[in-house]
């Protein structure tokens, strides 16, 4: 039970991150946006340093990093996808993705659900899609390109949250903080390189640095759902966080919840509800 309430706070505070970190791409360049985001993200999991505890060995360094440079490559792509949208879209498309891998490797490595979690999470993964439904003529549809993009962000995301579980599970905030260090240099090359191709605009810089302290929240919460129950349920709670973007496109940018978003909503309560009695 205490996994599952992790994995639902997990789950709110990405999907807040989100939607805070696709406003941010839109008023800049989304690699000015990943550079406020990302050391923002690694000041809290530092600050998280003395309280948690980290151990800086070869397991928690390997995992760590290999998190790290998928974290910049889900930032990066995420608040593009978002960035161009529609976000109640594509954001679910993104979290079935990044809930699917995640999902066959806890199963692989041994993970068994009993009866209610084998109604419960597929019940989940049909919640995301839902979430997801309910665009028709006169909405906004994806481009390819956010599609492609909403595609490459589901699977770095799924492989980061894979990397973190890999961790070593009495390495502390370790992880987090070396994934988060390596993520920022990867953001900082990138930015160099791509330097005449930012463009002028600033970034936002408090809608920025909100999102990547709500990432960093949502990253350490999943690492202790995860130390503490299976991945397999945990990543699917946490795929759920499109609930968060979709109520928050809807409350501030005033885009449309869907018959179909709402099912999806009672589905996914329905499946948290039966995935805490396995």
């Amino acid at each position: 039970m205490i996994a599952l309430l992790l994995a639902l706070g997990s789950s709110l505070a990405y999907g807040c991150a989100d939607f805070l970190g696709g406003l941010g791409a839109r008023k800049a360049h989304v690699l000015r946006t990943v550079l406020i985001a990302a050391p923002a993200s690694l000041a809290v999991e530092l600050l998280l340093w003395p309280f948690l505890g980290a151990s800086f060995d070869a397991g928690a360094a390997a995992w760590g990093a290999a998190s790290g440079v998928a974290s910049a490559a889900a930032f990066a792509m995420l608040y593009r996808t978002l960035a161009i949208g529609p976000m109640n879209v594509l954001s679910p498309v993104t979290a079935l993705v990044s809930a699917v891998l995640p999902v066959g490797v806890g199963l692989l490595q041994g993970e068994r659900l009993g009866p209610a979690g084998l109604v419960g999470l597929p019940l989940a993964l049909a919640a995301v899609v839902l979430v997801s439904a309910g665009h028709g003529a006169g909405e906004a549809r994806p481009s390819r390109t956010a599609l492609l993009l909403a595609f490459g962000a589901g699977a770095a995301i799924a492989l980061q949250l894979v990397c973190l579980h890999q961790a070593p599970d009495d390495s502390g905030v370790a992880p987090l903080i070396i994934g988060r260090a390596v993520s920022s240099a990867v953001t900082l090359a990138a930015a160099g390189l791509m330097y005449r191709r930012l463009g002028p605009e600033k970034p936002a810089y408090a809608l920025s640095a909100t999102a990547g302290v709500l990432d960093s929240v949502a990253n350490l919460l999943f690492l202790l759902a995860a130390r503490g129950g299976d991945l397999a349920v945990v990543a699917v709670i946490t795929a759920l966080y499109p609930a968060g973007t979709v109520l928050l496109a809807r409350g501030v940018l005033a885009e449309r919840v869907h018959r179909g978003q709402l099912l999806g909503l009672g589905a996914a309560a329905v499946a948290v509800s039966l995935l805490a009695l396995t």
